[in-house]
């Protein structure tokens, strides 16, 4: 093999090695948008949502994304029409850009399930999680390889979504998506709230789930989950999975219950 043959292989392998794949799969009865948001520089090598990914009930996608993805973020967008105007595309999920989600201030508008990672760097382990943070609209799992934990929300929170009406949104079919309280500014004290863990609740210390604002009604159902801020102290918040096993991941859109 020629010495450029063998550069060319080289490369290759290292892309192979420094990528890991992401399979979303929706196993929903309806038709959902996946979307994509990344925090850092390396970016997947699937767009943040575009034609074709456009999830039909049954489908699967696969991707790829760095070794280094920092705060990557993958949700659900619902009942899209993307002739409107970006932020209201779509019932729930909706991100700044419209079909296309911005690469600054691009995230799902709330409420909104999300699966989110940083994957490890420098000797530190991935960290991944199911966030209800900004409350709820699709139940979802990532699953990963190499054995390590699920992080998942089966339950659908959207049924008995009934405290204050502000949490509630209302979509075609009935109630499709559940505001988390700090969502929802059920306290009307965004910046000093113990809801959302800001001001004087800026730390676990003075933040704990006791202090927020229906925390069991997301926690007890979707126990595997981020349930608020700083739920890490539930043990059921953050997982993490080691980087050396380089695991894969599979994002499910309505898991099994």
């Amino acid at each position: 093999m020629s010495q450029k043959l063998l550069a060319v292989a080289f490369l290759l392998s290292a892309y192979t090695v420094s990528a890991r794949q992401m399979t979303v799969t929706n196993s929903c009865s309806y038709t959902v948008w996946p979307a994509i948001f990344t925090g850092g520089t390396d970016k997947p090598s699937q767009p943040t949502g575009c034609v074709p990914w456009e999830a039909a009930a049954g489908s699967t996608t696969s991707f790829t994304v760095p070794d280094d993805w920092v705060s990557g973020r993958i949700w659900g967008r619902t009942d899209c029409d993307f002739t409107k105007p970006d932020v209201s595309s779509c019932s729930t999920g909706s991100c700044n850009g419209g079909l296309l989600c911005a690469a600054v201030g691009g995230t799902g508008i709330p409420p909104v399930t999300v699966a989110e990672w940083t994957l490890g760097a420098n000797g530190q382990p991935d960290n991944y999680d199911v966030s209800l943070v900004d409350g709820f609209n699709i139940p979802m799992s990532v699953v990963p390889t190499a054995g390590c934990p699920t992080a998942a929300c089966t339950a659908d929170l959207n049924t008995n979504c009934k405290p204050p009406g502000a949490r509630r949104l209302q979509g075609p079919g009935g109630i499709v998506g559940c505001k988390s309280a700090c969502a929802a500014s059920v306290d009307n004290t965004p910046a000093d709230s113990p809801n959302c863990c800001t001001g004087s609740h800026n730390v676990p210390a003075t933040c704990p789930p006791s202090g927020v604002q229906y925390y069991s009604y997301f926690k007890q159902p979707c126990p595997d989950s981020y349930a608020y801020a700083y739920d890490e102290s539930s043990g059921t918040a953050l997982w993490t999975c080691a980087a050396n096993l380089a695991a894969d991941y599979t994002v499910t859109f309505c898991p099994p219950s």
